[in-house]
């Protein structure tokens, strides 16, 4: 047993006071001084302690020296050739790799007899050394602290020893005062000494006592120098799981103890700290029980429950030791070291609360910032829209994700069968918008496109019916006429909107649909090209529209408050920017998108009106819709409808339409054609929106789809038809059609059985599929279903709504059951749903002979086209804005030779 003094330990413990931890005539010498930790932390010590440091070590470097505000500190290979230069140090301090730790902390005691004390800043030392490690310390004689700590710091002889205690700036946090801190993180030993100042409470003695399975410093070694401490007062411990020493400590003095990592009782393996170890009698719970215990408290102190005595209190929160301590030290008729300078609770510099009312315990007020961050806010609050980081995007997107559980793909975080319960117009505003926007968003959208659907006399309609005529597939039509919507044609307008953004929030403008808002109060110069002395027939349609419908904007207001005639591309301007404002407002969108609007619109109203034959468009309407009708009256999905089907649509008809566009909106960022979407911005600079041409982009998209991927709808369509061709059904969306769908399902059964028998027969492995059924996800139980499936089937019952073709398939899944022909109730999945509802769309004009079935399979692909329009766009819009290059090069040695 080791006596020194009152120093009474079954071991060696050379320190009988905090104040001989850290002293000003302590010098050290620093193992592995040029590694990356120890090059950052160590200047920043040596010119906090008045140039501690002697000299450091760092094999083969001999001769350098590590820079630093006190002067520049020696290299030497070893520490005896330091020592042999002359200088002498009483403490080591480590910072080698685990492996390495042991052997320094053995040439340290080896060659220096003066060496009392080693830091031990390496983490994850194995337990083998760490034996090693404490043997030869208690044979020598000498204290060790660590492993995997930040070492120790004096508030009031001003040293740092090992670490980075108080950080960059330890005058920051290190007060002088009365509180010892003694803490398993070395990180958390820094905030507890900023906290406690904030509460008025100065430090005498922090340590870091690291968190490796051997702790060599503990907590009865603190408690004993504590105690013989005149400085300090009381202590604050922060402790975690793992280990027993604090069981074995006597505190004499007051002490706050943080107890965390209840959540650790759950692990089975160490985390963070390698002693802080799940399991056993141990854990934080026990621990809270063992100062419980010592103190005389029955519950944890908490601001709301002040429980404490005079030998301390427990808390699990570290926010709570100030006013632990306060309270303890109250107790004890002691008051703070000094007035309170701060407070560490949250002071937000910016906010936002996206317009929603919060409670007050929510809605936290935001504070100047000091300088020059201030500066700095004020100009990001000047920001308009959103800025989003650049990544890399192959096989990735900010926009579209696929759950692969549920097979359900979402678009900026809707569903897309929330999309399928949407219309047109609302899908439009959750690919460009990030949202689905409201009914006046819907008015603005429906008048923005169909301004530009009619494409009489215009160069996209011949280059579309050129196209056509020449035997084109749909997506080769569209594209033709996609790629005369070039950056030219909605120049003005794109600039009309820059100048309406700047110009309304300069202005203050919150809300686009604010009636109330003063339109006199925008600053007018430089808005002369937005208008003529003439009307202009465009302009004078699209207001007409906006006032037919009762669309509100304080855009469009302000260009109608004008004595000139606004034109078309100021109207377009004016609709788009207030689409845009809100999600501007909000951050949710870029500027760049919101001056791309005006460009979009133009593009999706051409694509529309390309994908319906030459014949139907003319000077006075289009589609068998006047002018008038297009945009004072009709929705953008009416109009979608009967470009596609030449059809006027009823309620059933738009129901089946809008389900289809909202599922067929996106496939995630997998699919091949958002591949050549985003491929296509890559290819001009995603850096760079300026070179970016959307209808460039669009056309990679048009021209990564085919009847492969994408007009692969038509094969459920036609084994429906094949199905159903000698029935009497005439309309499908009739409960009471007359039709024995059983019967049906059973004679295709029997004639797909038959099938497989005779490729078996001839030896054919390549068996095809009935289209629609089964999913290699949604498979292998006694009943299968595909809950996208699922999800529209509801959908449709709950409206009331019915389809033939839908009922079918789920007859014809029991059927191959019942028949033997499949080992369980295989799904109906969602391809079927798709062709059970384009077939409901057009039964009724393929029974009158309106569409032939090479008509038929041209509608089924361009169905696709209208949705995936929208959701590419919403992948090139994130490619703009966030993307980089992408290399899309295949390595070579992955590529093979097929022969």
């Amino acid at each position: 047993m080791y006596k020194q003094g009152s120093n009474t330990f079954k071991y060696f413990v050379g320190i009988n006071s905090l104040a001989q931890i850290a002293t000003r005539e302590d010098r050290v010498c620093v193992l592995n001084i040029l590694g990356g930790e120890s090059s950052d932390v160590t200047p920043v010590s040596h010119a906090f302690s008045g140039g501690n440091v002697v000299f450091g070590t760092a094999p083969g470097k001999c001769g350098q020296v590590l820079a630093t505000p006190a002067g520049d500190i020696p290299v030497y290979n070893n520490v005896r050739e330091g020592l042999q230069a002359g200088h002498r140090f009483n403490c080591g301090v480590v910072y080698l790799p685990p492996s390495a730790a042991r052997d320094g902390v053995a040439e340290l005691i080896r060659v220096n007899p003066e060496l009392r004390k080693i830091f031990i800043i390496t983490e994850k030392i194995a337990v083998h050394d760490a034996r090693e490690i404490r043997a030869m310390g208690q044979q020598a004689g000498i204290d060790i602290f660590g492993a995997n700590g930040l070492g120790v710091a004096d508030s009031w002889n001003r040293v740092r020893i090992g670490g980075a205690l108080g950080g960059d700036n330890p005058d920051d946090s290190l007060r002088k005062g009365s509180i010892a801190i003694f803490s398993n993180s070395g990180g958390f030993s820094t905030t507890i000494a900023q906290y406690l100042r904030m509460g008025g409470w100065g430090t005498s003695t922090v340590i870091s006592s690291g968190k490796d399975v051997y702790i060599h410093y503990a907590a009865p070694e603190f408690a004993f120098a504590l105690a013989n401490d005149a400085r300090s007062k009381a202590a604050v411990l922060y402790c975690e799981p793992g280990g027993y020493y604090e069981a074995d400590a006597v505190f004499t003095k007051p002490v706050v103890a943080c107890v965390v990592g209840r959540w650790k009782s759950r692990l089975t393996r160490a985390v963070g700290h390698a002693g802080a170890m799940a399991g056993g009698a141990d854990d934080a719970q026990a621990k809270e029980r063992w100062f419980m215990q010592q103190f005389g408290v029955e519950r944890l102190f908490t601001p709301d429950d002040p429980c404490c005595t005079t030998k301390g209190a427990v808390v699990t929160n570290i926010a709570y030791i100030p006013a632990a301590l306060s309270a303890v030290m109250y107790a004890n008729a002691t008051m703070p070291d000094f007035d309170s300078e701060g407070s560490l609770a949250l002071k937000p510099w910016f906010g936002s609360d996206q317009g929603i009312a919060l409670p007050d315990g929510l809605a936290i007020p935001v504070v100047e910032a000091v300088a020059p961050y201030n500066e700095q806010v004020h100009q990001v609050n000047r920001q308009i829209g959103v800025i989003a980081p650049r990544q890399a995007l192959k096989d990735a997107s900010g926009a579209s994700q696929m759950d692969a559980k549920t097979q359900a793909s979402s678009l900026h975080g809707a569903s897309m069968l929330e999309a399928a319960t949407r219309s047109l117009e609302a899908n439009v505003g959750l690919a460009l918008l990030h949202e689905f926007g409201g009914e006046n968003d819907e008015k603005l959208i429906d008048v923005a496109i169909a301004a530009f659907v009619n494409l009489h006399g215009r160069p996209e309609l011949a280059a579309a019916q050129a196209a056509r005529e020449a035997g084109n597939a749909p997506n080769a039509i569209l594209a033709a006429a996609a790629s005369i919507v070039g950056p030219k044609r909605q120049r003005a307008a794109r600039d009309a909107a820059k100048w309406l953004i700047d110009r309304f929030a300069a202005a203050g403008l919150a809300d686009a649909l604010n009636e109330a808002f003063d339109v006199a109060r925008i600053d007018t110069s430089g808005c002369g090209q937005f208008f003529a002395d003439s009307r202009d027939p465009l302009a004078e349609a699209m207001l007409a529209g906006l006032a037919a419908r009762g669309a509100k904007s304080a855009f469009v207001r302000w260009l109608t408050s004008q004595t000139a005639h606004p034109t078309g591309d100021a109207v377009l301007a004016a609709i788009t920017t207030t689409l845009a404002w809100g999600p501007l407002m909000r951050k949710r969108i870029s500027r760049v998108t919101a001056e791309s609007l005006p460009w979009w619109s133009m593009l999706f109203g051409t694509l529309i009106g390309a994908s319906a034959d030459a014949s139907r468009h003319g000077p006075d309407g289009f589609c068998g819709f006047s002018t008038d009708e297009l945009l004072n009256e009709r929705s953008l999905t009416e109009i979608g409808f009967a470009a596609l089907l030449n059809v006027k649509p009823g309620p059933d008809d738009l129901f089946a339409f809008r389900t289809l566009v909202g599922l067929l909106l996106t496939n995630g960022p997998g699919a091949i054609s958002a591949q050549g979407a985003k491929g296509a911005v890559s290819a001009d600079g995603p850096e760079g929106p300026e070179r970016v041409q959307l209808n460039k982009a669009l056309v990679g998209f048009l021209s990564h789809t085919g009847y492969a991927h994408g007009g692969n709808g038509y094969e459920g369509i036609a084994f429906l038809i094949d199905t159903f061709k000698e029935t009497a059904l005439d309309d499908p969306s009739k409960p009471g059609h007359g039709v024995d769908l059983r019967s049906l399902a059973e004679r295709s059964v029997e004639r797909y059985a038959q099938y497989k028998a005779r490729q078996k027969h001839v030896g054919s492995l390549d068996i095809a599929k009935l289209p629609g059924v089964n999913h290699p996800v949604f498979k292998d139980r006694p009943v299968n279903h595909d809950p996208r499936e699922v999800f529209i089937a509801d959908l449709s019952e709950k409206r009331g709504e019915y389809n033939v073709f839908h009922a079918y398939y789920r007859e014809l899944v029991q059927a191959l059951f019942d028949a033997g022909v499949s080992r369980n109730v295989y799904c109906v999945n969602v391809d079927a749903v798709i062709a059970a509802l384009l077939l409901k769309m057009l039964w009724q004009p393929l029974r009158r002979g309106e569409f032939s079935e090479s008509d038929l399979e041209t509608a089924a692909f361009t169905i696709f086209l209208y949705p995936r329009m929208l959701g590419c766009a919403a992948e090139i819009d994130d490619h703009l804005n966030r993307g980089r290059n992408m290399d899309t090069r295949t390595p070579a040695s992955h590529c093979r030779f097929v022969a």
